[in-house]
C-alpha cells in the first residue's frame, strides 16, 4: 500500500516546538515589560545606570580608578559581566514562579518556560552591553578590549554561569519558595565581594584566597584581564567554566526529574 501523502498545513514536531517557544517568549516579554518598548528599554538601560552611578560616586569623591586612568572603563568591565550573570540567574528562577500555570497545558513543559526566559535574558544582556559600549564611545572612551577573544569568552562564561545558578535556583524554590528572597540577599553578598568597585588582588592574601571562590569575582577579573593585560590579573578559567557547567547539569537534571514531578 503506498504511503499516504502528508497533510498540508500539518507542522513537524520541531516547528510546533519553535512555535510554542516563540509564543512563550512573546508572552514573557509582554507580561514583564508591557506592550510598549519603553518597558523593555528600562531593563536594557538599567546596567548603564548602574555603571554610571558608580562613576558619579567616584567622581564626586574625587577618587581615581583602582586600575588605569578611566573610571568608566574600569567599572563597566567589572559590572556588566557580573550583572549579566546575576540577572540571568535571578530571572530564570522567577520565570518558573510567574509562568507556572502555563505548564498545565500539555504543549508547555517546565523546561520550555526556563528556556524562553534564558533566551530573553541573553538578548537583553547583549543589548545592554551594546548600549554601554555606545555610551562609552560617546563620552570618548574606547570600549574595544586589547584582547577581544578573552572578553567575549568572559561574557559567554557569565551567561553559562547565570544559566547554571538559575537552574539550581529553580530546583531550590521547588522545595523552598522563600529562596527567592534569600537569593536576592545572597546576590548582594556576591556583588559586593566580586571586585566591581575595587581590585580583589589588592586585598590581603588570606582574604584574596577566599574571594577566588566567588564565581562573580572570577567573571569580573576575566573580562578586565582583556582590557588590562599588563595588570597581571589572575583568572582561574577552568574553575569558572566547570562551576557553571556543573551547576547547569545538576540544575537541569533536578528540574527534569524532581521539580517537574513535584509540580505535576
Amino acid at each position: 500500500m503506498p504511503a499516504l501523502p502528508p497533510v498540508q498545513g500539518q507542522k513537524s514536531p520541531i516547528e510546533s516546538y519553535l512555535h510554542v517557544l516563540h509564543a512563550l517568549i512573546l508572552r514573557d516579554m509582554r507580561t514583564r515589560f508591557g506592550a510598549s518598548l519603553w518597558g523593555y528599554g528600562v531593563v536594557v538601560l538599567w546596567p548603564c545606570v548602574h555603571v554610571f552611578m558608580l562613576i558619579a560616586i567616584y567622581t564626586f569623591q574625587k577618587l581615581a580608578a583602582p586600575l588605569g586612568d578611566n573610571r568608566a572603563l574600569f567599572f563597566a568591565t567589572g559590572a556588566v559581566p557580573v550583572l549579566v550573570f546575576q540577572y540571568i540567574s535571578r530571572e530564570v528562577m522567577k520565570a518558573v514562579i510567574m509562568n507556572r500555570p502555563l505548564t498545565y497545558y500539555p504543549q508547555v513543559k517546565l523546561f520550555d518556560v526556563i528556556l524562553a526566559r534564558i533566551l530573553v535574558e541573553i538578548v537583553t544582556g547583549f543589548l545592554a552591553l551594546l548600549v554601554v559600549c555606545s555610551i562609552l564611545v560617546v563620552i570618548g572612551t574606547n570600549p574595544i578590549p586589547a584582547d577581544p577573544f578573552t572578553a567575549m569568552c568572559g561574557y559567554l562564561a557569565a551567561i553559562v554561569l547565570g544559566i547554571g545558578i538559575g537552574t539550581i535556583n529553580v530546583a531550590i524554590i521547588g522545595f523552598f519558595p522563600g529562596w527567592l528572597i534569600g537569593y536576592a540577599l545572597f546576590s548582594i553578598i556576591l556583588y559586593v565581594s566580586s571586585g566591581v568597585m575595587f581590585l580583589p588582588s589588592y586585598m590581603p592574601d588570606k582574604v584574596y584566597y577566599w574571594m577566588k571562590y566567588n564565581p562573580a569575582m572570577q567573571l569580573a577579573e576575566w573580562v578586565r584581564s582583556a582590557y588590562y593585560p599588563y595588570a597581571g590579573i589572575q583568572v582561574d578559567y577552568l574553575y569558572i567554566i566547570m562551576f557553571g557547567l556543573t551547576c547547569a547539569s545538576i540544575g537541569l537534571l533536578l528540574v527534569k526529574h524532581v521539580v517537574s514531578k513535584l509540580q505535576a
